[in-house]
């Protein structure tokens, strides 16, 4: 069975390597929406892959080192793109849960990125 969990974070980034003249070049935000994809089978008696707190427990200080900060200034995010930020998050939440299957990660509501490691 796959569960879901969705997380939304605010962030500004620039892309240093683009052309110039490129308006992702500049400084610019968005509003990042995160949804976690987990794998499993139903855990006996409790009839759920994974409770739901637990994964927000596990993300919610992920989320805070990304959330209303300056994206290029974090360490292993100097050129943020959408799937750069994907990698970096992956990385981290497959820390905390191991049953991650997929994230999908939309930098607008008609862009984004989908990872399975």
């Amino acid at each position: 069975m796959l569960i879901f969990k969705k997380f939304t974070f605010d962030s500004a980034h620039a892309l240093p390597n683009v052309p110039d003249g490129h308006k992702c070049k500049e400084v610019h935000g968005h509003t990042y929406q995160l949804t976690l994809f987990i794998e499993g089978d139903l855990i006996d008696q409790l009839d759920w892959v994974m409770d739901f707190a637990v994964v927000k427990k596990t993300v919610d200080p992920i989320i805070d080192i990304v959330d209303h900060k300056y994206l290029n200034d974090i360490e292993g995010l100097e050129n943020p793109t959408c799937e750069k930020i994907a990698i970096w998050l992956w990385d981290k939440i497959k820390e905390g849960i191991p049953a991650l299957k997929r994230i999908e990660l939309n930098e607008t509501p008609t862009s984004g990125v989908i990872y399975e490691g």
